[in-house]
């Protein structure tokens, strides 16, 4: 058993020393309780991406760790940029999965009286599931600009305010992207499906800031007890996951050596330098600027939702962060400032003030966790103590302790519906299967995981968020 050779540090965070070929530890942010809950598997994916060349300092897992494709979800790993590597199973399938949070000026009592009207606009305007398309039907020509500019295309053509795009990651685009990098199929399956939320965990919810941790950081948020938000959780569609898997097969047939060499052939990675690591780094940008985009589109149509409903309602972007993504960052590693490629896979950026971020500079970046479906989600925010220590990143969400085929088979759709029903939250989705696969009980206590984040002080809790309706995709 691979969990019997963590080492506890703190009651927040375990090590596991460097053995079997890994040239780094790898960090474990959990409690206890957490600990009881990752998987074998995981602990064993951890110490592979342990044995990868050129990484630095460790491998670090948040608390809402499970297992993934090669790399767990909630795994960081930073490679130097000079000899560097660049691995698709480190960034995920769905590239730039991630959130957004709008706020708006309207009241708990407005939102209650047309709360299933609400609901059912939004299920109208914003199409879910799997393989749903939206309503652009855009040119390669387009969808290549799209993939170039990101947020700044939607800006261009109306769909975003200038207040939206310099409150995302990146300003919602990562100079990177070279669209000719991308395959005409995975070009194909994206063309029809911007401004669309997907299947499995994404999803569209209305909610309600129950409560403030953090006031003088809430203030500078422009967070406030009562306050309606709204949260978009999604990503880059079966375009990224077309990404993922032709750079997946091109790094098979032309580095057999590398793959010979891994513990774990999903870990396969390219040389930054090589021509096929390039590219797909371009590629990846790409994909994440299709996210960034489709993310915005959502929020389009969320405004234009709450207007045929409320009429006239003020909102206001918090920030837009992705969660599966590679990023050229410097960090100091050993006392030394290095420019390096840093994967998180499941795990959020967290960058504390004066770390040169276009907003949010003078108090830290919001870190958006959403919960599982029912469950509360949190606002944090990064902390110095982050960039030291994990890369500035921290966790994404609650994290799965149950696969979704058991948990299809476990949990009854209708039940889960009734049962938050009776909680003041409503559920919509086209898919029973959906539902029930999303259970509140596949994924972990969110709050247990956000509280070993703010204990080990990689992230501090702002604000908590409470569900008041759900669409899922």
């Amino acid at each position: 058993m691979l969990k019997e050779n963590l080492r506890k540090l703190s009651p927040w965070k375990y090590v596991l020393d460097p053995f079997k070929g890994m040239h780094i530890p790898a960090y474990f942010y959990v409690s206890d309780k957490l600990l009881q809950l990752v998987e074998e598997d995981a602990i064993r994916q951890a110490m592979n991406v342990a044995m990868l060349p050129s990484l630095v300092k460790g491998v670090m897992v948040m608390s809402d760790v499970h297992t993934g494709y090669g790399f767990p979800i909630g795994g960081v790993a930073a490679s130097r940029y000079e000899e560097g590597i660049i691995s698709p199973g480190g960034i995920g399938f769905d590239i730039n999965c991630g959130v957004r949070l709008l706020k708006t000026d309207l009241s708990l009592e407005e939102v209650e009286k047309k709360k299933q009207l609400l609901i059912d606009t939004l299920y109208k305007n914003v199409p879910s599931g799997l393989g749903e398309g939206g309503y652009l039907k855009l040119s390669d020509e387009e969808l290549m600009e799209v993939m170039e500019k990101g947020s700044y295309w939607a800006l261009e053509k109306g769909y975003a305010t200038r207040q939206e795009v310099e409150h995302t990651e990146e300003n919602g685009r990562m100079k990177e992207a070279d669209p000719s990098k991308v395959s005409k199929r995975a070009m194909a399956r994206g063309r029809k499906q911007l401004g669309t939320l997907g299947s499995g965990n994404h999803f569209l919810e209305i909610q309600i800031v129950e409560k403030i941790f953090d006031p003088g950081t809430a203030k500078a948020y422009g967070l406030e007890e009562g306050m309606i938000t709204i949260m978009i959780h999604c990503g880059s569609r079966g375009l990224g996951h077309q990404v993922a898997s032709d750079y997946l097969r091109i790094m098979n047939e032309k580095n057999p050596e590398i793959v010979k060499s891994l513990p774990d052939r999903e870990l396969v990675y390219a040389s930054i330098n090589s021509e096929v690591g390039m590219d797909y780094l371009r590629a990846m940008a790409s994909a994440a600027n299709y996210a960034w985009v489709n993310r915005q589109l959502i929020a389009f149509q969320v405004r234009k939702s709450l207007r045929q409903v409320f009429g006239h309602v003020n909102t206001e972007q918090l920030y837009d962060v992705a969660h599966n993504i590679a990023k050229i960052e410097e960090h100091i590693v050993d006392g030394e400032k290095m420019k390096l490629i840093v994967h998180r896979k499941g795990a959020t950026r967290a960058f504390p003030k004066n770390s040169g971020l276009n907003v949010y500079d003078n108090v830290g970046q919001p870190v958006i966790i959403p919960g599982s479906m029912g469950t509360s989600s949190y606002i944090l925010v990064g902390t110095e103590k982050a960039m030291k220590e994990s890369f500035g990143s921290s966790c994404h969400g609650a994290g799965r302790v149950m696969s979704r085929r058991k948990a299809i088979s476990k949990f009854n759709a209708a039940e889960i519906v009734k049962n938050l029903g009776e909680r003041g939250v409503i559920v919509k989705s086209g898919s029973r299967k959906g539902i029930a696969e999303e259970s509140p009980d596949a994924y972990k206590d969110v709050d247990e995981v956000v509280r070993v984040v703010q204990g080990a002080g990689i992230a501090r809790i702002v604000a908590k968020l409470k569900p008041l309706g759900v669409i899922k995709g």
